[in-house]
């Protein structure tokens, strides 16, 4: 099975929950997610147990990618010359371009052809996600990674528990998901397809979080940056909870165009080996940056840097 990553989620941490509602660094907007609590986990009790105890959360303040990563975006790291430097690589190993198993491949809306920019970059694991995140920190002076799996429901979810980013029902016209009989049925779709507006024939519903992150479900999976642990919420810290220490597997949220219905829901939790073992899992990113703080932030840290 072979993870995809396809949105940048960008993380940045907000110590202030006040602050602009979209900042952009250069690399596509990112949203505030206001810090605070939620409930984490299967209150509809419709999933598996790994879903469970539903769990309080407190999070601070952090900024999350608007949309997933794309190819446009991922190209800008592929044809750096950092792509080949080791410091950006956990474990220092670097993997060749050549071994990208999407990114020629036009049915899959590769990003090697023009046209395809705006759509979710595919065939991605997690080193490499995490690669993307360490160079985008180095090129713009600010820490960026992945979200963590509390971060991401959070930013999905919201405080009301529901059951996808925009509410408790779904239908084609929200997101992409199997057998959907959308233009986009049986492959992914552009980053924002599902923004209201009319797309052909199909009237779209907005799929926007409450916080307006769009594609949060459906599509591609996308990475967390946590080990996966199958008891974990039943011992998970209250704030912060940043995951097991050590595992096997990473955690995966959002489903995929390959997921039918029941697995769309956001609070559904998928593990899988960072290794590659195969082609048929479409996988996205969204990343977090410690280095959007916001000016408060900021301020503090540098008076504390002068006691």
């Amino acid at each position: 099975m072979r993870t995809i990553f396809s949105v940048l989620v960008l993380v940045l941490a907000a110590s202030a929950a006040t602050g602009p509602a979209v900042v952009n660094d250069g690399y596509g907007d990112c949203v505030l997610v206001s810090a605070g609590s939620f409930r984490m986990g299967d209150n509809f009790n419709e999933g598996n147990a790994r879903e469970r105890p539903v769990h309080l959360v407190e999070l601070d303040a952090f900024y999350i990618g608007k949309y997933k990563v794309t190819n446009a975006e991922w190209k800008k790291f592929r044809e750096d010359p950092g792509y080949d430097d080791p410091k950006f690589w956990p474990g220092g190993k670097v993997f060749p371009q050549a071994d990208y198993p999407f990114w020629n491949d036009l049915k899959a809306h590769g990003g090697a052809a023009a046209e395809n920019a705006n759509f979710p970059v595919l065939g991605v694991n997690w080193d490499e996600a995490t690669a993307y995140c360490n160079w985008l920190s180095a090129k713009t002076g600010k820490k960026y990674r992945l979200p963590t799996e509390a971060e991401w429901e959070k930013a999905a979810r919201g405080t009301d528990q529901r059951r996808y980013p925009w509410g408790n029902n779904v239908d084609p016209s929200y997101t992409n998901y199997y057998q959907n009989p959308t233009p986009y049925n049986g492959s992914t779709s552009p980053a924002g397809f599902y923004d209201g507006s009319k797309r052909g024939s199909l009237q779209t519903h907005s799929n926007a979080s409450p916080y307006g992150a769009f594609d949060m479900v459906g599509s591609t999976f996308e990475w967390c940056n946590d080990w996966y642990a199958t008891n974990y919420y039943s011992f998970s810290p209250r704030k912060n909870p940043k995951g097991p220490a050590e595992g096997a597997y990473r955690v995966l949220r959002g489903a995929s165009n390959y997921m039918e219905v029941p697995d769309l829901r956001a609070f559904v939790a998928v593990l899988i080996q960072t290794d590659r073992f195969g082609t048929s899992i479409a996988d996205a990113l969204r990343v977090f940056s410690d280095s959007l703080r916001t000016k408060r932030r900021q301020r503090a840290e540098e008076a504390a840097a002068k006691l």
